[in-house]
């Protein structure tokens, strides 16, 4: 408590009521119904992707795969056979992936032959049919556990699927199975030793973390098993792992994606977003996820997701926030190409503009007292009942979490209500605020990890500091890989906007990724096409 200083609420005094749920309601617009269908911008996404087809390494994404189906080159029933082949072997190799932790042959195949019989008789059901895609396991996927990254959890296989779940197997997508994650997404690390899991490596550098929670969705997409993987985030879950794996990772808007069948570890700090090999391929997902959900109570009100100005050829009407005090909070290596990369977008004719942030320190404080106290809340039965069945960071964490009062959670959601209103005030002024992504590249594994797990609260709070703001207020974020540290890991940057404004993010994640001079390829990568 004393040295993360989680003790500060106890010496504020905030007179704001406070804000339980970061709900924003959408703001009213003109509709320009003579903007283009999302259809349309998907498919423009599609053909200036073919163009840009670069000379060295690229990831494959949807593109390529619906190329092969579209030609008859390759079936869904082909890929799927290679995926299995890959799903047998990276379990096998030194050391393990373990990317996937739960896999049906059976469950692949049907799906697989369902898609390519659409393909056959030319009836396809979106842009999803036939990609593989995986879930974290913290969603419920019939017909595997809904484990949590815990070996307690998740006894019988599911039988009903999350609203997300639900949603891929509407587009015709083949779910490969389910990936692993922190246990109960406590940390940022990904390293899971239980006997279910393992530690997922690294598609660059398999003697390095992942990060966390969603650890195994990120190394899938990496290491090339499936363009496409769902994950959480409450404190940078999806964006962290997809930084330190060099892919792309959304965080939607506090609400925009269905939780429904997700374990509601922390109700008032999720949201739901793809981790993908392109911001095109974030941006489709993203266009199939997004929309209220009956049976999900936060996000009934929101807006249409659209990808409106998406393809727009420059930036010229956009203004860029940059708080340079928070912003250099990082590694000299992560800093000098994340400088570059503000550069950059300037240089396509968007307004670089200083903004300052206000008690972002208060803002860490309160976040992790809101995630951490709902956490514990929730996991009360667990924490009395499974206590010597979890890792022994699981356990500190839960247990320092015990030492909250409802006066911090109360003072905690209070900072939220004044955190919301300054980020409004900042949004009629900027567009978006950018900031690193994570501030340092993924930390070594050491072989006492293996056994016992790791703990380092110091790691964990520089690898959440660009993450946090977005989670406790709500707001989306969307990181892009922009390049690589001289140890080859990779280094990414982060976009967030105001509430329901993804398509700002994605239009300038676009623009980012020209920045990259060269993918460079992993040293765990399968190609299922091939």
């Amino acid at each position: 408590m004393r040295l993360n200083n989680f003790s500060l609420m106890r010496s504020l005094d905030i007179h704001e009521d406070p804000t339980f749920l970061p709900e924003v309601a959408a703001e009213v617009t003109e509709d320009r119904s003579e903007a283009k269908s999302t259809s349309d911008i998907i498919e423009q996404l599609m053909d200036a992707r073919s163009d840009s087809a670069s000379n060295g390494f690229s990831f494959k994404g949807i593109k390529d795969y619906l190329d092969c189906y579209r030609s008859g080159k390759l079936t869904p029933s082909q890929v799927a056979k290679n995926i299995i082949a890959v799903l047998e072997d990276c379990d096998k190799s030194t050391p393990p992936l373990r990317a996937i932790v739960q896999w049906d042959q059976e469950q692949i195949m049907l799906m697989a032959e369902a898609s390519t019989a659409r393909y056959r008789n030319k009836c396809t059901l979106s842009y999803l049919d036939g990609i593989p895609v995986c879930l974290k396991e913290e969603f419920k996927v019939v017909p595997y556990h809904q484990r949590v990254g815990t070996v307690y959890l998740g006894t019988e296989p599911e039988t009903e699927d999350a609203t997300v779940a639900k949603k891929l197997r509407e587009a015709g997508a083949i779910i490969i199975g389910v990936s692993n994650m922190h246990e109960l997404g406590t940390g940022t690390t990904g390293c899971n030793p239980n006997r279910y899991h393992k530690i997922p490596r690294n598609p660059y550098k398999p003697n390095h973390f992942t990060g966390g929670s969603s650890s195994g969705s990120a190394a899938a997409v990496a290491a090339g098993l499936c363009p496409v993987a769902i994950g959480t985030d409450g404190g940078g879950s999806v964006r962290i792992p997809a930084s330190f794996c060099g892919v792309v990772g959304l965080k939607g808007t506090f609400g925009r994606i269905s939780c429904h069948g997700s374990l509601p570890l922390s109700y008032s700090t999720v949201s739901v977003g793809p981790i993908c090999t392109s911001v095109a391929d974030a941006a489709i997902v993203y266009s199939i996820l997004a929309e209220p959900d009956p049976l999900y109570p936060y996000g009934l009100k929101q807006p249409k997701a659209t990808l409106s100005g998406m393809c727009a050829p420059d930036l010229k009407d956009l203004k860029l926030g940059v708080d340079w005090t928070f912003f250099k909070a990082c590694d000299a290596e992560v800093l000098s190409i994340c400088e570059k990369a503000v550069e950059y977008l300037r240089s396509l004719g968007a307004s670089v503009v200083e903004v300052f942030l206000p008690e972002m320190e208060e803002v860490r404080v309160a976040h992790a007292i809101c995630i951490l106290g709902e956490m514990r809340d929730f996991l009360q039965p667990d924490f009395n009942k499974h206590f010597q069945e979890m890792n022994l960071d699981t356990r500190a964490n839960l247990a320092l979490a015990s030492q909250f009062t409802a006066l911090d959670y109360i003072t905690a959601n209070r900072q939220r209500t004044r955190s919301m209103r300054f980020l409004q005030e900042i949004f009629t002024s900027v567009n978006c605020i950018l900031t690193p992504g994570v501030a340092c590249t993924a930390p070594r594994i050491f072989e006492s990890d293996l056994l016992t797990g790791s703990s380092d609260l110091s790691f964990t709070v520089r690898s959440i500091r660009f993450m946090q703001l977005g989670n406790f207020t709500g707001i989306p974020g969307l990181v892009v890989p922009i390049g690589y540290s001289t140890a080859g890991l990779p280094i990414s940057f982060q976009v967030m906007a105001k509430w329901w404004d993804e398509a700002v993010l994605l239009r300038i994640g676009l623009k980012l990724e020209q920045f990259r001079c060269q993918t460079k390829k992993p040293s765990i990568y399968y190609d299922v096409l091939a």
